[in-house]
């Protein structure tokens, strides 16, 4: 069984940066290779649905959405099984739990169409909470 373990999160002040991370585990056992796989981060604030934010395919390919485009980057390290989210020049609505995720396969394209929904996600970590003060 595939497990992901998001960390990383805190508070800080506007204009502040972020590393966040997500370890996983399982793939061998499950037969899969952590390499070939579709993973992303998404985010939810009190009251909103979960969105999806950033995503990485394979190939190393990458989309982000367009509230965090310049300001945010996904990085997959293969060998360490582990992805981040580098989060700079925050803003007081990025506050939110920050959730990775995974599913099995490629992945490419857009953000829409690499992604997809929440639903297309069998895996995810507990989430990690990023507050950012004004």
């Amino acid at each position: 069984q595939v497990q992901l373990v998001e960390s990383g999160g805190g508070t800080v002040q506007a204009g502040g940066s972020l590393r966040l991370s997500c370890a996983a585990s399982g793939y061998t056992a499950s037969g899969y290779t952590y390499s070939v796989s579709c993973m992303g981060w998404f985010r939810q604030a009190p009251g909103r649905e979960r969105e999806r934010i950033a995503g990485v395919g394979s190939s190393g390919s990458t989309s982000y959405a367009g509230s965090v485009k310049g300001r945010f980057t996904i990085a997959k390290d293969n060998a360490k099984n582990t992805l981040y989210l580098q989060i700079t020049s925050l803003k007081p609505e990025d506050s939110a739990m920050y959730y990775c995720a995974a599913r099995f396969g490629v992945c490419s394209g857009n953000l829409a169409t690499m992604m997809g929904g929440v639903n297309r996600f069998p895996y995810w970590g507990q989430g990690t909470q990023v507050t950012v003060s004004s």
